[in-house]
């Protein structure tokens, strides 16, 4: 009788935190809520950063000196970002604070949610993210929006929706750059002529846009400076302990061998394109769902500009790799490591003694990430997709319509 009870208890918790619906709430919860914690402890200067570009496109003030009576630190954000942030910025700070980390947080869960694979594997993905995810709301950053908008690249692009992949992508490439990694996703699209004509009509457009809040010469000049902030941030960055947390920073760190992350990057697009090479695997979902987890990887760990709270970018590839794999003591190991050392240490629910001694002075958080892009970029590289049964995982879901091949 109490087996019989317990079990029952047990499914009912079990559909309760496998719901859409909690998994919503908790994700509004921790958007709100963060924002509303971090308002009241005056914690929120990156978002008075991101507020002011608004406000300086709209009076020609350059984006990216330093104010210090309006904000610490200064801008490294695209032009572009002002037309972004500006229904925010319009906002009273407390209630422009907590909308915007719940558009962030809503345009992650929708492109979780968009995900070719099926409903259970995308509620395991949102709960793997989720304590990640309160790290980068704390920080009220943009990379979790940044995230949602690659994920939607490639979600929009397995549809063959050219028009919204490509502003999902013109989204993060004008805000942060880091949405130019959508490009890989190029050789899966079935009308490839068609996409190159829609990616240069949008890009052109964002290219202008930002100029319906200044004129035209002040964009110009904001791009040139945008770039000059991003050279002299990633030189600041390979000497800084709270950034660059990437895999040269932990080689750094760990041995003292310095390697320019240029390198870095050459390595990686080589290895991706050899495995994009692989065109008989291009009609695998697994295959392409791996190559989504390589270069969400690949832009955390490659990149001198990574702080602890960009690590959400990286965590929606490691999760989403998670449900592809075998689950064997390997992956499930290598999960929990990624759990406990990438997404915990920076908390209160790690000892602050191992995370000021060991985690931060030697990048240790993206040591379980490294060992992970290892992994994917061996099965992307060598293992055989065709072969496998787990892309019926989602097709053979009712209401499907499949229409890429």
């Amino acid at each position: 009788m109490a087996r019989i009870f317990l079990n029952t208890l047990g499914g009912k918790i079990s559909g309760l935190l496998m719901s859409r619906t909690t998994l919503l709430v908790v994700y509004l919860t921790l958007a709100a809520g963060s924002a509303l914690k971090q308002y009241l402890n005056h914690a929120i200067n990156n978002y008075l950063i991101f507020k002011y570009t608004f406000w300086h496109s709209l009076r020609l003030q350059p984006l990216y000196p330093e104010y210090p009576a309006e904000y610490l630190d200064s801008n490294h954000y695209g032009p572009f970002f002002a037309v972004i942030i500006a229904p925010f910025a319009l906002l009273p700070d407390w209630a422009g604070v907590i909308l915007w980390n719940i558009f962030n947080t809503a345009v992650l869960f929708y492109a979780i949610w968009q995900l070719p694979v099926s409903e259970y594997k995308r509620k395991i993905i949102l709960w793997i993210c989720s304590h990640e995810l309160l790290t980068a709301l704390l920080s009220v950053q943009f990379n979790v929006a940044i995230t949602g908008f690659i994920v939607l690249s490639f979600c929009y692009l397995e549809r063959q929706r050219l028009f919204p992949a490509t502003v999902s992508m013109m989204l993060g490439l004008f805000t942060k750059l880091y949405g130019i990694v959508g490009l890989a996703f190029f050789f899966f699209i079935r009308h490839k002529w068609r996409f190159i004509g829609t990616f240069v009509g949008i890009f052109i457009t964002f290219v202008v846009l930002p100029a319906i809040l200044s004129n035209l010469d002040f964009v110009w000049n904001a791009y040139r400076d945008w770039y000059q902030s991003l050279v002299l941030k990633n030189s600041y960055n390979q000497g800084s302990d709270m950034a660059d947390i990437s895999f040269f920073g932990f080689l750094r760190r760990t041995t003292g061998l310095h390697v320019n992350v240029l390198y870095g990057c050459l390595i990686a697009a080589i290895l991706l394109g050899f495995a994009l090479l692989r065109y008989k695997q291009h009609i695998s979902l697994q295959y392409r769902l791996m190559t989504l987890c390589y270069v969400l990887l690949c832009l955390v760990l490659f990149n001198t500009n990574v702080e602890s709270p960009t690590y959400i970018i990286a965590f929606v590839g490691v999760a989403i790799w998670f449900t592809l794999v075998p689950k064997n003591p390997y992956t499930i190991s290598l999960l929990i490591f990624a759990i406990l050392l990438t997404s915990f240490s920076p908390s209160d629910l790690f000892p602050r003694f191992v995370r000021e001694e060991y985690v931060k002075p030697y990048a240790l958080k993206a040591l379980p990430c490294i060992l992970i892009w290892f992994d994917i970029a061996g099965r992307v590289l060598f293992a055989n997709f065709l072969t496998s049964s787990r892309d019926q995982d989602y097709l053979n879901q009712p209401n499907i319509n499949e229409h890429r091949y």
